[in-house]
């Protein structure tokens, strides 16, 4: 079926946050007294609340206080960006433009709130490129869930087969396979593992790349 909407994740796919969240995750979670590592961070990517909570609780046990944790997180995060502003990925502006060009349907779907969201693209100046924007507190299942992406896809009135899903985690690669889109990971923190590599459509290095991948592939 052809492509005709693209929809992107926003942390470490087009922006260059994971760095940050990893960074500030941790710092955080020490300041409350948890022994957070690097591996921690990543496996909670991209992941709703309700998965996480009992995902770190397991780890740091039932006192661990996801939501005051991530507040401080939060706080910590965005007084760094108000100091320094946030980073594009290598190719977004180049791929937003092709995109744009050529007609396609363009979404963002990020577990990030709607305000930050916004803050984030239009600091950055790719905020009107997008067609519509789906975050997680406006769907019941955030990641990996397939809630978002099967929003994203309706409001861009398009089958989830007729999009191309852009991600760098496993959690949002499993949310876009479960809905029905095409999975393309463009690695950031990690690359993918042996159970997310069956998911994916394609494994890319940089977002341009995906203008070879819509040129020369058999899906347009």
């Amino acid at each position: 079926m052809k492509i005709k909407g693209v929809i992107f994740d926003m942390d470490g796919l087009m922006l260059d946050t994971e760095k940050l969240l990893l960074k500030f995750w941790i710092k955080s979670a020490n300041e409350f007294g948890f022994d957070m590592k690097k591996e921690h961070v990543l496996g909670i990517r991209s992941l709703a609340a309700k998965y996480a909570i009992p995902k770190l609780q397991g780890i740091f046990g039932e006192n661990f206080d996801y939501y005051a944790v991530r507040k401080r997180r939060i706080e910590l995060m965005n007084k760094y960006i108000e100091e320094n502003g946030v980073e594009k990925k290598p190719g977004l502006d180049k791929l937003l433009e092709y995109l744009k060009k050529h007609g396609y349907k363009i979404a963002v779907a990020t577990a990030t709130d709607k305000l930050r969201s916004e803050n984030y693209l239009r600091s950055v100046a790719v905020l009107g490129y997008f067609d519509i924007m789906v975050c997680g507190p406006m769907v019941k299942n955030g990641k990996p869930a397939p809630d978002i992406y099967l929003k994203a896809s309706e409001l861009l009135n398009l089958d989830p087969s007729e999009c191309l899903a852009l991600e760098d985690s496993p959690n949002g690669i499993l949310s876009a396979y479960r809905a029905g889109c095409r999975p393309v990971m463009i690695p950031d923190l990690t690359q993918p593992d042996h159970e997310t590599s069956k998911l994916l459509y394609k494994k890319l290095d940089r977002l341009d790349s995906v203008i070879d991948l819509l040129e020369n592939s058999d899906i347009n």
